[in-house]
């Protein structure tokens, strides 16, 4: 069963919880809602969060640890030069990985050649900064059932499977609108 760890405490010791999380699976907040996170360059965590989810197949996102690793990684035009502009914030950019890079393991988006990255508006993103690597952002629910909000809501079957929750009470919000930048036309998707 996860461990509860109040935000409090994440932010007075974020070098020593960065440096335990790179091998956990784990629920932590964000500017949006809550999400289940891991390192996203390492194949076993991905494949962790994938069955906790019921997920097999269908890409997820990642929190960006800097918008240098997102230039180094994937192919930025004008229009998603724009969009870059507005991060930190509530969106998750699809954008197209460079030739030859791999900036996060093969399960994260199977069969596409473009991930979505973030960085919210919210201390996780200085964690992810400081833990130097990608972390997986999906919704805290089992695929096609409400997500998380709160403990009181979080499924028993997920809190079960993660190693650590950080929580910083309820967040009421709504996940975070896809900017889809892989493409010729833009394409912005609300959820």
């Amino acid at each position: 069963m996860g461990e509860v760890i109040q935000a409090e405490e994440v932010r007075n010791n974020i070098e020593e919880l960065a440096r335990i999380l790179r091998k956990a699976v784990f629920i932590h907040p964000t500017d949006t809602i809550y999400g289940i996170g891991g390192d996203a360059t390492k194949h076993n965590i991905v494949a962790r969060i994938r069955e906790i989810k019921n997920r097999p197949i269908q890409a997820m996102s990642v929190i960006a640890p800097s918008k240098e690793w997102i230039y180094n990684n994937f192919e930025i035009n004008e229009k998603a030069e724009e969009w870059l502009k507005k991060l930190p914030g509530p969106y998750t950019l699809i954008l197209k990985v460079k030739k030859g890079k791999k900036p996060v393991a093969s399960n994260v988006a199977p069969g596409l050649d473009s991930v979505g990255v973030r960085i919210p508006r919210h201390w996780i993103s200085d964690l992810v900064r400081i833990m130097g690597r990608p972390i997986i952002t999906t919704s805290t629910n089992i695929v096609g059932e409400e997500f998380m909000t709160s403990l009181d809501n979080l499924d028993p079957r997920i809190r079960n499977q993660v190693d650590y929750i950080i929580y910083e009470g309820e967040i009421k919000g709504r996940p975070s609108t896809i900017v889809h930048l892989e493409r010729e036309e833009v394409l912005i998707k609300e959820r």
